[in-house]
């Protein structure tokens, strides 16, 4: 039913699949390296085409995350060229790992005019893909809005796209915890939300969901996850937007906490059987 969740590459990239499908997921996210780091890595190719094979021989769908302090607004020179370095290693293991993108947030600029904000982004993306010739795209992830404003409507994630060079290697992936904490989607109102996508032409290249409910409320600006049914959204919110057409077919990531009385593998059965009750009403 192509849900799954995060999940960590401390045994490699063959091993971060593996463990995925231990744990019931028909879908995995990883880190292509240390999250918290835009160093370079040095990664084993022979891993990540096992990776790529093992997922392959068992029909297993992922996608890749950059690192948190990656910013394609950043505005100073020798920052960006550090993030740009960054963003062609991610991409490059991605790819090797057979993976259909790279998850990265959409851009955050400090400065009074956001405009300079878009074109920072768009510039760093037309870097980045400038003389890319991989199968895997970078799918610009919905900010949650804290902090600066940037990011936040179907209608900026789709105009960003319009005007870099090469739109075709650029997808989205959507974060329900981040559209509710925005303000972009209130919770019982999908149905208006899917129409207006699918007018602005989003969900066709929508590529992955990050599946979250919100700790806080409705536009609160804060990016914090609950688990699904748990938080803000709530469960028959989650119902609802699991129905919905346009995010068939696709991966749903789980981000969401653990415990060791509620691990991953609880939360997808849980999310399973959510789809299994829709079905049957």
């Amino acid at each position: 039913m192509n849900f799954g969740s995060h999940v960590s590459i401390r045994n490699g990239y063959l091993g971060a699949a593996k463990y995925a499908l231990q744990i019931g997921a028909a879908c995995f996210q990883y880190f292509p390296k240390n999250p918290r780091s835009l160093n370079v890595k040095q990664w084993s190719e022979k891993d990540a085409s096992s990776c790529a094979q093992f997922c392959k021989d068992h029909r297993l769908v992922s996608i890749s995350h950059a690192p948190y302090p990656t910013n394609v607004s950043e505005a100073d020179k020798e920052m960006r060229q550090v993030i740009l370095q960054s963003l062609k290693n991610d991409l490059e293991i991605t790819d090797a790992c057979g993976s259909i993108g790279l998850v990265v947030h959409f851009g955050k600029y400090k400065g009074s005019d956001s405009i300079e904000g878009y074109k920072l982004m768009i510039d760093m993306l037309n870097q980045l893909l400038l003389n890319w010739q991989g199968k895997a795209l970078v799918l610009i992830e919905n900010n949650a809005g804290q902090g600066v404003r940037m990011g936040t409507t179907f209608e900026e994630l789709v105009q960003i796209r319009k005007l870099c060079d090469k739109s075709e290697q650029i997808g989205f992936c959507l974060d329900t915890c981040h559209a509710f904490a925005s303000g972009l989607w209130g919770g019982e109102n999908w149905s208006s939300i899917a129409i207006k996508g699918e007018k602005l032409g989003y969900f066709e290249n929508l590529k992955a969901v990050h599946l979250n409910d919100s700790a806080y409320p409705y536009e609160s600006y804060r990016d914090r996850h609950a688990n699904i049914g748990r938080g803000f959204i709530g469960e028959v919110n989650m119902r609802e937007f699991l129905q919905s057409h346009s995010i068939q077919g696709i991966p749903k990531i789980l981000e969401t906490p653990t415990t060791s009385d509620y691990t991953h593998k609880e939360e997808i059965e849980y999310v399973n059987q959510m789809v299994l009750k829709n079905a049957l009403e």
